[in-house]
């Protein structure tokens, strides 16, 4: 669709804690300027707003935690949610970053400054009253359960992955016209790989048609800490899988361990169609992954998530059978056997793509523009 009409300035924030904060942010660009809006946009890394130590007591610790104490954070977690959460901490919301946030405020003057990273709504709230503008503050929430800190009563408008999100939302006491349930925003390729054919994917890829192809998902940071046992798990099934081992790979290129030929890919730009050629997730919940496995009807056997919020989107897909939870390493090999039975499979797909929402970024974009009045 042509761009045409008055440019649409916005500020689109995002955070480096992981990747799925700017695959969302990215997904509602591409659905803006799809829907013919004139975007003029600004895409921002809370982060780099942070001076060198700000960002090693933020992002460090959290990457520490992660890899190290996973009970600190999950500690912290459950800790924050809570109403009771110490003013000395929520305070720094709307001040930590502030300079990098009033500098592209005033240079890109947004109508529309969207996030998807809780603190960020804080943040910009601060930056227009300082600086005397008005602009919609708006908030993508990328989990499946509402944690305190997402609860943000500086936005005009929230959007959220479920009806039971928007009913925790009201529980934090947020307007029930400042929520809108639009689902996660993906990019719309996962909605063109619908139905695609799997064995013609595999073959573009260099993989077996025949063998079950398994895809870990270990999140952007390559942080998942237990790779190494899922792996060993995969190799000991009793019967021959392929595993693409995406972000946390130790290194590149093929191998067999046991009974599986392992694919060590890293990063790549083809995490779309591997995804679509998959018989199945195995590893982490973040909540950008299940809105892509979903979406493409993909099961998921979900093992050690992130405490907290992945945990709960573990929790979501379980309750919807969607998915298999091995909350111990001795139950992985048994539920990936089960998911990837045939007719299990095919039960947990279809309860995956009735929990999707493929048009999470058209609603979005059409969530944002109904209140920008346009």
């Amino acid at each position: 669709m042509t761009q045409a009409g008055t440019p649409l300035r916005a500020l689109i924030l995002s955070a480096s804690f992981g990747s799925g904060h700017h695959r969302a942010n990215d997904a509602l660009d591409g659905a803006l300027r799809a829907a013919g809006v004139n975007l003029q946009a600004h895409h921002a890394d809370y982060l780099s707003y942070l001076s060198p130590f700000e960002r090693a007591v933020t992002a460090g610790t959290y990457d520490l935690w992660l890899r190290h104490a996973p009970a600190m954070y999950r500690a912290f977690y459950d800790w924050t949610d809570a109403e009771t959460e110490p003013k000395a901490l929520t305070g720094t919301f709307g001040w930590l970053g502030l300079q990098g946030m009033m500098r592209d405020v005033r240079q890109t003057a947004p109508e529309l400054v969207v996030g998807s990273y809780p603190t960020t709504v804080a943040l910009s709230n601060t930056a227009r009253q300082r600086l005397g503008v008005d602009f919609l503050n708006a908030l993508i929430v990328t989990d499946y359960r509402v944690h305190h800190h997402w609860a943000r009563p500086e936005a005009e408008l929230l959007m959220v992955a479920t009806e039971e999100a928007r009913e925790q939302m009201a529980r934090w006491r947020i307007p029930p016209d400042s929520v809108e349930v639009t689902g996660i925003p993906i990019s719309p390729e996962y909605r063109a790989l619908i139905g695609a054919d799997k064995v013609a994917l595999r073959l573009r890829h260099g993989l077996d048609p025949a063998t079950p192809l398994i895809l870990i998902s270990g999140g952007g940071t390559g942080t998942y800490r237990a790779l190494r046992r899922v792996l060993a798990e995969l190799a000991g099934l009793g019967r021959r899988v392929q595993v693409l081992v995406l972000a946390g790979a130790s290194s590149r290129g093929m191998s067999q361990v046991g009974g599986a030929t392992v694919h060590q890919l890293g990063h790549t730009d083809h995490f779309p169609e591997l995804l679509a050629a998959s018989d199945l997730v195995v590893g982490k919940a973040g909540g950008l992954t299940v809105a892509e496995a979903t979406t493409l009807g993909i099961p998921q056997v979900i093992h050690e998530p992130i405490p907290g919020q992945e945990e709960h989107n573990a929790d979501y897909l379980e309750r919807h059978g969607a998915a298999l939870w091995a909350r111990e390493l001795h139950q992985v090999r048994p539920a990936v056997l089960r998911a990837l039975d045939p007719d299990e499979n095919a039960r947990l797909g279809q309860r995956a793509r009735q929990v999707s929402v493929p048009d999470a970024a058209d609603r979005v974009a059409a969530a944002l523009l109904r209140r920008l009045g346009r």
